[in-house]
């Protein structure tokens, strides 16, 4: 794929909420509703927050699926899982395309609770969020990871740093009811029985890998898994950047489930299997047996790319969740002759070698349609 070109070609044509036949390809963007229902006992217990619960894009949306041409229904599907704090589909429709016509397979593009179109317009709008931005730099002093980018999100993990496990709840229960509507024979592209894999990418690495790990109703017993730019223990993530959240934020968000989360969540609800799976992908010590027994259990159903360069997602992260020899085993270690950052891997403008960054984005995302083929 010319990455760089077809970038810019993809994001002239992408219209959320439209459905596209994409130019010069054969794929079909298709546009399905979805609904979110809360649970009764998360509703119940003290964390629970009226304000987000009344966010009506959260709990109604669209998600794309990016379906091969001329196919009416398929046996298999390609989840595709985004990062931390994004809005927009923007980075994902070459990626997207890329495995959907490398693998023959429909890739959906699935929102993480209060991420892309699950969010309020205001939380992306610039002239919405400038008086909470001179509020925070008056209350944070010199902070240059502060930013319009990131400031919606800094704003609510200060508020409530418990959001950060909540959401993750949402979005596995959500994610659970989208793979047994499709099991089921209830979403109109696939059949029954349709085996459903997974990519993901960043945060959505660390969403992924809770959820296999609960399994809920066993629905993701047979599912691969590949990770990019993600994948390790929440201890050795950084998420202080310009573009996911201020210093101030990642630091109140670090010491609350560092220090803080497993003894407030057991003295105020019960737990759960959830949350055993989210609590042992904290720090490297909590239930450090069990989590590398089910990860080596995955075998050649495992596979990831790590970045040298990636700021945010180390490669130390890796081995502390999986355990040394499944990182060592599973994940390749990759870097490229230009400049890049884990937020944009592939960055597209006149400041790159257009040739180089086509030529980095093929060899990653040739390896992960391999592994899906």
């Amino acid at each position: 794929m010319e990455y760089t070109r077809r970038y810019k070609e993809l994001n002239a044509q992408f219209k959320l909420g439209i459905d596209t036949h994409l130019s010069d390809s054969n794929i079909d963007i298709r546009y399905f509703s979805f609904q979110s229902l809360h649970k009764k006992e998360e509703n119940e217990n003290m964390f629970r927050d009226a304000n987000d619960e009344n966010i009506g894009e959260n709990s109604s949306f669209l998600y794309p699926v990016f379906m091969p041409g001329g196919c009416q229904k398929a046996d298999n599907a390609i989840l595709l899982l985004h990062g931390l704090n994004e809005r927009n589909w923007n980075k994902y429709l070459t990626w997207a395309e890329y495995l959907c016509t490398n693998t023959g397979k429909p890739v959906i593009l699935f929102p993480i609770a209060f991420h892309m179109n699950r969010s309020p317009l205001s939380w992306s709008n610039p002239w919405d969020l400038q008086n909470i931005l001179q509020l925070r730099r008056q209350q944070n002093g010199e902070d240059r990871s502060l930013s319009l980018a990131n400031v919606a999100l800094s704003e609510r993990i200060c508020d409530k740093p418990y959001r950060f496990y909540s959401s993750g709840r949402q979005s596995i229960n959500d994610l659970s009811s989208l793979f047994k509507q499709i099991k089921d024979g209830k979403q109109e592209l696939f059949n029954k029985k349709a085996h459903i894999d997974i990519f993901a990418y960043s945060i959505g690495a660390f969403l992924a890998e809770i959820t296999m790990m609960t399994n809920p109703l066993k629905l993701f017993s047979d599912s691969k898994l590949f990770l990019f730019c993600g994948g390790g223990i929440f201890s050795s993530m950084v998420g202080q950047s310009r573009s996911i959240m201020d210093k101030k934020a990642f630091q109140m968000l670090y010491d609350y489930y560092l220090t803080h989360f497993t003894k407030t969540v057991k003295s105020a609800t019960k737990t759960d299997n959830m949350f055993e799976s989210f609590n042992c992908m904290i720090s490297s010590e909590r239930d450090k047996s069990k989590r590398e027994h089910f990860f080596n259990r995955l075998g050649n159903k495992l596979k990831g790319i790590s970045l040298l360069n990636d700021k945010v997602m180390t490669f130390q992260g890796i081995p502390e969740a999986l355990g040394v020899k499944c990182a060592s085993n599973r994940f390749t270690r990759l870097d490229f002759s230009f400049s890049y950052t884990h937020e944009n891997p592939f960055p597209v403008g006149t400041l790159y070698d257009s040739t180089e960054v086509d030529n980095g984005f093929n060899k990653v995302f040739s390896e992960i349609a391999d592994f899906f083929r």
